[in-house]
């Protein structure tokens, strides 16, 4: 069976999680800065079937399009560009930094590790992948 990707993307860094064979849970994979997405991708393509990518939409609170809209829409065209096969899928993402963070304090994860920019990305692309799962 064909797995789902999702990606949280951000400026710097885009946070990366994954699905089991069967599409029922989703796990973070990595984060990988903006410079390195595309070849990551391709590499984790050409060793998984990957049939979707869910790319996270943030949403303010008016159902108004986050400042960044601009460059994920200017993204989602290269990866249409570099994965004509794969269906790219949006999503709302709001508040999954909010809960990504909470999740981490929660977790008991010392001070200098929960400082980690890079480790609320991985979390906020697995809490917005398990999130497409429930809804599918």
């Amino acid at each position: 069976m064909s797995k789902i990707v999702a990606l949280d993307f951000g400026t710097k860094r885009i946070g990366v999680a994954i699905t089991d064979d069967l599409n029922i849970i989703a796990s973070g994979l990595d984060t990988v800065s903006n410079e390195n997405i595309l070849s990551f991708l391709k590499n984790l393509t050409s060793k998984n079937k990957i049939d979707t990518i869910v790319i996270g939409k943030p949403l303010q609170k008016n159902n108004q399009p986050s400042d960044v809209e601009f460059e994920i829409l200017k993204f989602i065209n290269v990866l249409k560009n570099n994965f004509p096969l794969i269906k790219l899928e949006r999503y709302d993402e709001r508040f999954t930094s909010v809960i990504a963070k909470k999740v981490i304090l929660e977790s008991g994860i010392n001070k200098v590790k929960r400082r980690n920019k890079s480790l609320v990305d991985k979390i906020s692309a697995t809490i917005i992948l398990q999130s497409y799962l429930e809804k599918i």
